[in-house]
């Protein structure tokens, strides 16, 4: 026997907590739910005000917002109906709000904070309908449609809005205590990026404040706040952000503060050749801290405080560290949790450092903000039930590109820490060669012990004899070496200003390359027809020729004493000429820089060296100037030098410019002249290294000082000189 027919499908009354309180994960979860409908509703604000009543063993939520409110039509046919696509077809609030809720389903998340729930919602005409929720009765009927909810309507003539009155009895009480309060600000933390990292996403800035009201619980400080940004974040170490479009290919920005006044670093990527799959363009905001002891007191240094305006102490900045770090995923301006949560390292950031320590970051030292497009343009789409993204192809994606990004930091990164241990004291090569083979006291004291042991004087005197030629020999190596050393140096400060000559080269060379053809044509036409109007045709290319030419002669001139191939004997050259001379190799970049320069010193004083040095020496100091306090755009830029001369002889010279100045712990540790150490975006690290072996051989000595203002060098005698 068959039997034949229609049937329709009938949730069960309990169907409406399986996707409300069974589906929502947790507390923190459903109350994100209700603060995004408040988003949506066009609200400026959301208060989330928590009641304990420990005496009755009751407490009570409530939740409003200033929203444009919902009329009965509105509660019947939407709030009423689980799994609405009505968001999901409007896409845009009233007032031009990217809608959050798609899904239908968040306000039953309702149902995991309370027994029951009152919700109140007026219109901005003033009419008010109220909704009475006992989640119980659900539980007890079989079918959903055996549910009755009474829905009152009044005009009401209150302002607009939406307010959600939850209440639940000792269970829940017991669940909200300190430890779930201290979660639920975290994550409200977390919900919405700060301003600072949403810099150049294409996300329209509303005014919505997060406000929390906490009172009445046992062991739970009275707490009445508006939420804000975790206060460590402006104080990062490092520092990538910038956007990757759908195909792989973007722009990125890389600083750090582990130094002061740092060049940041702007730089293309192009990732389409690794995946196949897109996930959209993507944003970031990656910040990275350094965790030793001495890098958490760098931090605080910086201005990390708690919110009465005090210095937090090395502990609490490394507990702040501990709760907040942690790569976030955001759509529209919300996070996408748990991504982003310390406890889910959904990119394995410990497991990649674990491989490399010193090369790659930890999740705890990281906290990021990824934003990605809408569900349609990414293929990223989130669960129902709250707790992350699908792991589909786009999610791999996802995965592989903010890894990829990461990478590039920790490249940068690795760099600069590997450059600032090179820091430690040690003597320049000049000093070093003076070590090797200057010095007979060797011989000296070769010949006392032959002395004291009662060696006959003919062979003492041919042992010295021997040693002394040796030294000799020794000496003049040296001396060779010390030319080849300060040859290789000058050539590598010509090299270090070859954008000198691209630039000031380029307009002669230009004229040269489109005028000499004409020339050449203009000089046959007269050839074959001497007339004085085709001579005029020649005559204003030739004087151009000519002040080009002399424009070149100029430039090499200016470049001459630092591209001298070998080394004459030290001679006496008149100082202020020289230093004269190396700023006019700057001349036209300091004048089109509006940088101002002067120096103050005797114009008669001779000094005995190698003038060439000189030459090196300042136009390296010149050149950061005039990078620094460019790339930093400087007022009133300035750079002077001065020098003082006692009893004949060189006393000092101070340079100073009025840029950006250098770090104190650069200036402590003295890694500025270090070979391959720089703080600029492509710098080679040469310059400073070169200056202070120009300034050894000398005999003076190149140290950097501490000040208010500016990079302030002193050369003076060295030690003992």
């Amino acid at each position: 026997m068959s039997e034949e027919g229609v049937f329709t499908i009938r949730p069960a009354g309990r169907h409406i907590l399986t996707i409300g309180r069974d589906l929502i994960q947790d507390p923190y979860a459903a109350v994100v739910e209700l603060v995004k409908n408040a988003f949506d509703a066009d609200s400026e604000f959301v208060q989330l005000d928590f009641r304990a009543k420990p005496s009755v063993g009751e407490y009570c939520i409530v939740i409003s917002d200033g929203g444009h409110g919902m009329s009965r039509d509105d509660v019947v046919e939407r709030w009423l109906v689980p799994s609405t696509n009505d968001k999901l077809k409007r896409k845009l609030s009233p007032n031009g709000r990217v809608l959050q809720g798609r899904k239908g389903v968040g306000r039953f998340a309702a149902s995991i904070l309370g027994d029951d729930l009152l919700l109140e919602t007026t219109t901005k005409s003033g009419e008010k309908t109220s909704v009475f929720v006992e989640w119980e009765t659900f539980e007890a009927a079989h079918y959903l449609d055996q549910v009755e909810l009474l829905i009152e309507t009044r005009d009401a003539g209150e302002q607009a809005g939406t307010v959600l009155t939850i209440k639940g009895g000792q269970a829940g009480l017991e669940e909200w205590n300190d430890a779930q309060f201290r979660r639920l600000q975290y994550e409200l933390r977390k919900l919405t990026p700060p301003v600072a990292a949403v810099s150049g996403v294409e996300l329209k800035q509303e005014k919505f404040e997060i406000q929390l009201k906490i009172s009445g619980f046992q062991g739970v400080p009275d707490t009445e706040e508006t939420i804000s940004s975790f206060p460590i974040l402006e104080f990062y170490d490092y520092m990538i952000s910038g956007t990757v479009d759908e195909n792989g290919a973007g722009v990125l920005r890389y600083s750090t503060q582990k130094i002061e006044n740092a060049s940041a670093e702007q730089f293309s990527v192009d990732f389409s050749g690794f995946f196949e799959k897109t996930c959209g363009s993507l944003s970031f905001d990656i910040r990275v801290y350094d965790r030793n002891k001495d890098d958490i007191d760098q931090i605080i240094r910086r201005g990390l405080k708690d919110k009465d305006g005090h210095y937090l102490g090395n502990l609490a900045a490394r507990q702040l560290l501990n709760f907040n770090n942690g790569i976030g995923v955001y759509r529209n301006g919300f996070r996408i949790r748990p991504l982003g949560d310390a406890q889910f390292d959904w990119l394995k950031l410990n497991q990649q450092r674990i491989q490399n320590p010193s090369r790659k970051v930890g999740s705890n030292q990281v906290i990021g903000f990824v934003h990605i497009e809408s569900e349609e343009k990414s293929g990223l789409v989130e669960k129902s039930a709250r707790d992350g993204l699908k792991e589909n192809a786009a999610y791999q994606r996802l995965i592989e590109v903010t890894t990829k990004v990461i990478e590039e930091l920790e490249a940068r990164r690795f760099a600069l820490r590997r450059s600032l241990e090179l820091g430690k004291p040690k003597s320049r090569v000049e000093k070093q060669i003076r070590q090797l083979f200057s010095d007979d006291h060797i011989r000296v004291d070769v010949l006392k012990r032959l002395e004291r042991s009662g060696i006959g004087e003919s062979v003492i005197k041919e042992i010295s004899e021997l040693l002394a030629k040796d030294i000799a020999v020794k000496n003049k190596a040296a001396e060779s070496l010390r030319q080849t050393v300060a040859v290789y140096q000058g050539q590598a400060t010509l090299g270090k200003i070859v954008n000198v000559v691209l630039h000031e080269g380029r307009r002669p060379l230009n004229f040269f390359k489109n005028q000499v053809p004409n020339l050449e044509y203009w000089g046959g036409v007269f050839e074959k027809d001497p007339t004085s109007e085709n001579l005029d045709n020649i005559l204003p290319i030739a004087r151009e020729l000519g002040h080009n030419a002399d424009v070149f002669a100029q430039l090499f001139g200016r470049l001459d004493p630092l591209a001298a191939g070998k080394r004459a004997e030290p001679a006496s050259f008149n100082l202020l000429k020289v230093l004269q001379g190396a700023f006019k190799v700057f001349d036209n970049t300091l004048r089109d820089s509006g940088i101002n320069f002067g120096i103050n010193g005797p114009g008669d004083f001779e000094f005995i060296g190698w003038k060439q040095d000189f030459y090196a020496i300042f136009t390296n100091l010149i050149d950061n100037s005039i990078y620094w306090m460019s790339e930093k755009k400087v007022d009133d830029a300035s750079i002077s030098i001065r020098f003082e001369v006692e009893d004949g002889k060189l006393s000092f010279i101070d340079y100073r410019d009025s840029g950006p100045g250098i770090d104190k712990s650069l200036i402590e540790s003295e890694v500025i002249f270090d070979p391959e150490f720089s703080t600029k975006t492509d710098g080679t690290g040469l310059g400073l290294a070169i200056a202070g072996e120009a300034a050894s051989r000398n005999g003076l000595e190149l140290n950097v000082l501490d000040t208010d203002r500016g990079a302030y060098f002193r050369l003076q005698r060295a030690d003992g000189e």
